[in-house]
């Protein structure tokens, strides 16, 4: 015989909203869509879906980020959760939010088409759903303490990048321009770029060589006590 719990209990929804973050032309960008359905059908939101039956939060996230982008192993991580009483107009709906970041080179036109999205620069926000505006704001400064201790920034690039695309990067980050001499000796100091051969000549003429992050190394090392810091 089956025994049933909690019959007393009120049901509630619990779903997950993933900031999915990307850079380009110097500024970090989120994926946004319109809403298909009701509450607030057409107005701006961020990617997300409620949780299914027999899947972890972890689970859905990686489903939605996996379909939403169609890529694979996504470095995502969890923010917290979000439960005021009447932040969802629908029904009552506790949300656990995810944070993505990803090359947007890897996007196609026809994927975004598909989730009626666009990218969006953090710095032009609209106003979103529901509290998805402060789940932005909570991730971008989660985001200036992760990359200032962990290489996340890496997962924004091309597998190549110049040092000036990288400097760029961070300065997008944490919002603030950043000594050129002094990162550039944080990076060498830490040694765990890989210089290549070819230059980016289409933003100068002496060129600027392409790196590459050597993660295999950067393990080695971290196994070894190293510690990131920028």
């Amino acid at each position: 015989m089956s025994l049933t719990f909690y019959q007393e209990q009120v049901k509630l929804y619990v779903a997950v909203d993933c900031i999915i973050l990307g850079f380009n032309e110097g500024e970090l960008n989120v994926l946004l869509h319109r809403r298909k359905f009701e509450p607030l059908m057409n107005h701006w939101s961020l990617m997300g879906g409620f949780v299914h039956s027999g899947e972890s939060l972890d689970e859905a996230a990686v489903r939605v980020l996996t379909d939403c982008t169609g890529i694979e192993h996504i470095f995502m991580e969890q923010i917290g959760a979000y439960g005021e009483v009447t932040r969802d107009l629908g029904e009552r709906v506790i949300s656990v939010a995810y944070y993505a970041l990803v090359n947007m080179n890897d996007f196609s036109d026809q994927l975004l088409e598909k989730h009626n999205a666009s990218w969006t620069k953090i710095t032009g926000l609209p106003d979103l759903i529901f509290d998805h505006n402060r789940m932005i704001i909570d991730v971008l400064s989660l985001l200036k303490l992760k990359a200032a201790t962990h290489p996340i920034g890496f997962n924004l690039l091309p597998d190549k990048f110049t040092l000036p695309q990288l400097q760029c990067l961070y300065e997008a980050i944490y919002q603030t321009p950043l000594d050129k001499r002094n990162f550039r000796k944080k990076l060498n100091d830490m040694d765990i770029l890989e210089k290549l051969d070819r230059k980016d000549k289409m933003n100068s003429k002496r060129g600027a060589f392409y790196y590459r992050f050597n993660e295999s190394k950067y393990d080695k090392l971290r196994e070894q006590g190293f510690y990131f810091s920028l």
